[in-house]
């Protein structure tokens, strides 16, 4: 049945790459080095253009708050938006609890193997990732940087998720948005497919949250409006980060790095 829905060669490479898992426990340093390795021959699962992200098959998400404020007029040397630059390259707002970031943070950002350590409940996972577009564009009104990591072949899901700070010129406001388009990957068993079900929605509305909490507490932001809960933070809608980004910087990779896993 399983052959007949993807196709034999596609379930043979399904199986191959699902995400390797663990209980209670992740992995070591050259544990991870050797995986992170191994990414780079591993197609994309993301959409392949805004238009295809528009497809029914593709859930959409996304939350946005004031993460910090600075005087108006160009980001300020030293100041919150050039912290939180660095910060959201780093992947430093990801609450380690619910996910952990490996990569080698000499590479350059575009173009960058990830390994997401996904830590629901005591289980862990590693889901590859690489980053397919940076946006790096100031202008009279306003200053943009953030990425775009697209998943990999193995990934619990399917999709791209950008990370966007902005600064306005005309108040000051610094802005963080992450905004994502996805749908469930491949599953290494069917009790993590019932598991991702059943949580995900929490750990996502959970993960949401952090991220922008955490860049607060980091750039030590004071008088801020409080961050709604809920589905009052995180929302559901069409991309918009994706229409914006003509000028992003793609990744070199084409469309013959993509695969299509037919649900």
């Amino acid at each position: 049945m399983l052959a007949y829905l993807f196709g034999e060669g596609r379930l043979m490479a399904a199986l191959a790459h699902a995400a390797p898992w663990r209980v209670a426990r992740g992995w070591s340093g050259a544990e991870l080095e050797r995986h992170l390795r191994g990414l780079a021959e591993l197609p994309r699962t993301a959409p392949r253009s805004v238009r295809d992200a528009e497809g029914s098959a593709w859930r959409h998400k996304f939350s946005t708050s004031v993460i910090a404020l600075e005087p108006p007029g160009k980001p300020t040397p030293g100041g919150p938006f050039e912290r939180a630059r660095a910060l959201v390259e780093r992947y430093a707002f990801s609450e380690p609890r619910i996910a952990t970031g490996h990569f080698d943070a000499e590479q350059p950002l575009l173009g960058r193997y990830m390994l997401l350590e996904l830590k629901p409940l005591v289980v862990h996972y590693l889901c590859g990732v690489v980053v397919g577009a940076v946006r790096d564009e100031p202008s009279a009104e306003q200053t943009v940087f953030g990425f775009r990591y697209d998943t990999l072949l193995g990934h619990i899901e399917a999709g791209w998720e950008w990370f966007l700070l902005t600064k306005a010129h005309a108040t000051g406001c610094v802005e963080f948005r992450i905004e994502a388009a996805w749908r469930p990957g491949q599953f290494p068993n069917a009790w993590s497919r019932i598991g991702f079900l059943a949580l995900g929605r929490r750990y996502q509305r959970a993960w949401h949250r952090r991220a922008h909490e955490r860049l607060r507490i980091m750039l030590g932001s004071r008088d801020l409006p409080p961050l709604e809960r809920g589905h009052g933070l995180l929302h559901e809608g069409r991309p918009r980060i994706e229409a914006l980004s003509a000028t992003a910087a793609a990744s070199p990779l084409g469309d013959t790095n993509f695969t299509e896993l037919e649900r």
